[in-house]
């Protein structure tokens, strides 16, 4: 058996409290923080939503202890699962936050039973498979929660909600938060390096047997560190290729999901992701089907659409999805001008680079058009089909609305989308679901309001994803 060390574990007294006793598998929580710190403050609080606990660091244990539960009842291992655990200092500001992290501290390759050789699992999925702890000396997880949440410069106004029955209302759940990082200690991670391509002393994770460049119809360990490189950026590209997860997917994912789809020409023929609008109506099926038309009206053959549009310009998108450039003026004023024009939609092409692209902001009731955001590279490249029209006519049709042959979350062969924007977001990218999935995933790289606290369908797909992977 090989080993590899990822994080070192203080050697310190520490208090352990473990999960349910009739669960399938048994989760300890390692205090390992000092004295009247963390889950040793003293500070007497009311109960709150099913926590009984009376001091700030009795609810702290007793959230961590429900998450643990949850994954304890689900997951079947003989070998005790240790989360040395620590509330600390972690990034902030007055409107954003790390809310923790959590990981695996070792992994392991070709001991007897696992499921694939030349492949790298955590510790925790490693005792699962061999039916003992690979190490004693060393917890299974090692997890780190932000103790300044919700004071004047970290996300401000926004603490942990310590209740355990989901009624967190502004405040952030601590135990939807704790049970999402536990996930990824359980093995929802690669130990590949997204950023470089670089595969952990050489071997790939088990995450990337499965982990798939829908472009280039490669598995991550079958690439090269210039391949996953380039793999962790394309958004909307990169999928999971596990059975069981894209089984459960498929009825559980939302039939239909927000897109441009380019009709023709067939050389361009193909679904393009979108960002969706705050403003004019949501994007329906059979939704707007029609030419594509640039709007052109600053030079260098860009269109910003900030005002009423010349007769030129407006008899060329008059019954047609208009396209436009981001910039100068707003989202509404641009939607508003192509639609005084006769469009029957509008498309905004991003003009930083960037991927998936963000939805368009804004309001404005007399907007009654369709409008999405596209990417500032999926911009470019439907410019070029656009190169050749005449002054009316472009013959790239499109349909602007749901696509209904796709499941929110998937592509369109049915495979679950994973995180993987441009650029790459340390701690996010690669290792978790997308952000388009719908309803909302426990294992997306932030966490939602209207979560629950479950990891099986039908809520959610953390699970069966682990499943693949041999838990």
């Amino acid at each position: 058996m090989k080993r590899f060390t990822l994080n070192a574990v203080a050697a310190a007294a520490a208090c352990l409290f473990a999960s349910s006793t009739w669960a399938a598998a048994t989760i300890v929580i390692v205090n390992g923080d000092p004295a009247n710190v963390g889950f040793n403050d003293p500070t007497v609080v009311a109960p709150v939503g099913g926590n009984a606990g009376t001091t700030l660091g009795t609810q702290r244990l007793n959230a961590f202890q429900a998450a643990a539960n949850k994954w304890g009842a689900t997951l079947t291992s003989s070998s005790t699962i240790r989360v040395l655990s620590t509330w600390e200092a972690l990034t902030c500001t007055p409107t954003s936050a790390v809310l923790g992290s959590a990981g695996a501290t070792q992994v392991f390759r070709d001991f007897a039973g696992a499921p694939q050789t030349g492949a790298w699992f955590g510790k925790a999925q490693t005792g699962k498979l061999t039916g003992a702890d690979p190490d004693p000396s060393t917890a299974d997880i090692r997890a780190r929660f932000n103790i300044n949440l919700g004071t004047a410069n970290c996300l401000a106004g926004s603490p942990f909600y310590l209740g355990l029955d989901g009624n967190h209302g502004n405040s952030v759940d601590l135990v939807t938060v704790l049970t999402h990082e536990f996930g990824h200690g359980l093995g929802f991670q690669t130990f590949t390096n997204g950023l470089t391509g670089a595969q952990l002393g050489g071997v790939p994770s088990i995450w990337d047997f499965f982990l798939k460049d829908a472009t280039t119809n490669k598995l991550w360990k079958d690439m090269t560190n210039a391949e996953r490189m380039a793999s962790s950026l394309k958004s909307s590209k990169l999928v999971w290729t596990g059975s069981i997860a894209n089984a459960a997917a498929a009825n559980l994912l939302q039939q239909g999901s927000p897109a441009l789809t380019l009709l023709s020409p067939a050389n361009i023929a193909g679904t393009v992701q979108v960002g969706t609008a705050s403003f004019g109506p949501a994007l329906n099926s059979p939704g707007k089907t029609g030419e594509i038309m640039p709007v052109v009206d600053t030079a260098p053959n860009l269109g910003l659409a900030c005002g009423p549009l010349s007769a030129i310009n407006a008899a060329a998108v008059n019954g047609k999805i208009a396209l436009v450039d981001r910039g100068v003026c707003s989202f509404t004023i641009k939607a508003k001008a192509v639609q005084d024009a006769g469009a029957i939609g509008v498309i905004v092409a991003d003009n930083v680079a960037g991927s998936p692209p963000p939805g368009l902001g804004g309001a404005d009731p007399t907007v009654t058009i369709p409008a999405v955001r596209i990417s500032l590279e999926d911009g470019n490249a439907l410019k070029v089909a656009l190169a050749k029209r005449t002054r009316l006519h472009s013959n790239v049709f499109a349909n602007l609305g749901v696509n209904l042959a796709m499941r929110a979350g998937a592509d369109a062969s049915g495979r679950l989308l994973m995180f993987a924007p441009n650029p790459y977001q340390s701690g996010s990218s690669v290792s978790h679901y997308d952000t388009s999935a719908f309803p909302n995933l426990l294992m997306e790289p932030a966490i939602n309001g209207d979560l629950t606290h479950e990891v099986t369908p039908p809520f959610d797909l953390s699970f069966p994803l682990l499943r693949d992977i041999g838990w």
